[in-house]
């Protein structure tokens, strides 16, 4: 089936998985995902192009157990042969020169591989031990077409938005994703934004980013200092304890990035950390990062904070500021607020928050609150904040995967700065701060390019 067919029929199953699991058949939606699954990831097997994006983005859908995406994306990554030897090293040679200029040791066998590239070890001739990122031949330009093809990436948004049960406005958004998608295609861009993310989180306690080595880098090739720790897999099967300080080591990464910057880490895949016993993390990836306008990022915290507060007037004031709404919208000051809070429901929720399927599946259910499915229509958020849906189901994934009980609302109320820490994190999180002399969520940053 054409994407653009399968596009259309997933739109519609969606719809009526939708309505079936509201009129009390509880199966409807997994059912829905499980045979999409296995539609796409038919239609994936011989892509090299933006549909294994997708495909990645696809596999983070949460749902009432292991995903079906997950799963699929699992089996084409596993049947993805690395790259031979001589090749690495020509690409290696294309992009900086002969890899002997730069290490003293090189690993050709890889060590992880990802959508559009796989990663090497290496240790340079000073001997700080390095992770090398070289990109598939070829990967760039198959993508790129993609995103060239307009129909094609009216699909690719579509499907998405179909799966997700999300409303944007396709055409506004489509020149938002080939902006994005096409900037992870040249590392050295990503250079510069693992740059901003080392300096932003210079010193920090529990989060660390490693330097670029920009010497040894170039568009098709990334060097970094090297991070140990557990991947995903391993973190998984830590003790209680351990995944729950993850969990919010995690969250206030997320948070912190446009509450202390104006930076939003769009690719939060759980390959891209990595997990320190002693409950820090690492971030490995910043190839999808969004730098967001001053007005906006203020008017996100803004909203999220009036939505927690309950002052559901100010919310759809904002909604309508953020241009989330026409001001002539429909859509009613509880709907409104109805809205938010389901788009929040983990700081509204009873506090701590166990993430579960379960969890997830009341969560869907208040997403949709008084609007039902078809008045998610009369809400479309703008280009800028087109990847807020795609971070709110990664971060679901991440915390539901570790099974992790969370005090959201505490850590939302702290890094907003209207309450004082509750956690040792936190307490940890905020000495920093302010000895870095950081900007507060709720004040005015000075405008970054």
């Amino acid at each position: 089936m054409p994407l653009a067919g399968l596009a259309a029929r997933t739109a519609g199953g969606r719809l009526v998985a939708g309505v079936q699991e509201l009129a009390g058949d509880p199966g409807a939606v997994r059912r829905f995902h499980a045979r999409t699954a296995d539609r796409y990831v038919e239609l994936l097997g011989n892509s090299k192009g933006a549909l294994m994006k997708i495909g990645q983005i696809l596999s983070m859908v949460d749902l009432d157990g292991p995903s079906p995406y997950q799963q699929a994306f699992a089996r084409l990554q596993s049947d993805a042969p690395p790259m031979h030897p001589d090749l690495v090293r020509a690409q290696l040679v294309s992009e900086i020169g002969p890899p002997e200029r730069h290490f003293a040791e090189f690993d050709v066998e890889p060590i992880a591989a990802a959508s559009v590239g796989q990663v090497h070890r290496g240790v340079l001739h000073d001997g700080r031990p390095v992770a090398v990122k070289v990109q598939y031949p070829g990967v760039a330009e198959a993508i790129r077409a993609d995103l060239d093809n307009a129909e094609l990436l009216r699909s690719l948004i579509l499907l998405v938005m179909s799966v997700s049960g999300t409303k944007i406005d396709i055409t506004a958004v489509a020149e938002e994703v080939r902006t994005r998608v096409g900037e992870e295609l040249d590392y050295r861009h990503e250079a510069v934004m693992l740059a901003r993310f080392a300096e932003l989180y210079r010193d920090h306690p529990f989060i660390h980013i490693p330097d670029a080595i920009p010497e040894a880098s170039g568009g098709r090739v990334l060097t970094m200092t090297y991070l140990d720790g557990l991947d995903w897999a391993s973190a998984r099967q830590a003790d209680q304890q351990r995944r729950d300080i993850w969990a919010e080591s995690l969250l206030r990464y997320c948070q912190a990035n446009f509450r202390h910057s104006n930076l939003i880490d769009v690719d939060l895949h759980p390959g891209n950390f990595r997990f320190l016993p002693d409950g820090a993390l690492g971030v490995l990836d910043f190839g999808c990062v969004q730098v967001v306008p001053e007005q906006l990022r203020w008017v996100l915290v803004a909203l999220m904070r009036a939505t927690i507060d309950g002052r559901q007037t100010e919310v759809r004031r904002l909604m309508v500021r953020s241009k989330m709404i026409a001001a002539d919208s429909p859509l009613t000051v509880e709907q409104a607020g109805e809205f938010c809070r389901g788009m929040i429901v983990d700081a509204v929720a009873p506090q701590p928050v166990t993430f579960s399927p379960e969890f997830n599946a009341r969560k869907r259910q208040a997403m949709l609150g008084e609007l039902g499915l078809s008045g998610l229509t009369k809400i479309r958020p703008t280009p800028e904040a087109a990847f807020l849906p795609r971070i709110q189901v990664a971060m679901d994934h991440l915390f539901t995967g570790l099974r992790a009980t969370v005090p959201v609302r505490s850590v939302l109320d702290d890094m907003d700065g209207v309450a004082e820490p509750v956690t040792e994190l936190g307490r940890r999180h905020h000495a920093w701060a302010r000895e870095r002399g950081l900007p507060g969520a709720l004040e005015h940053h000075r405008e970054v390019p």
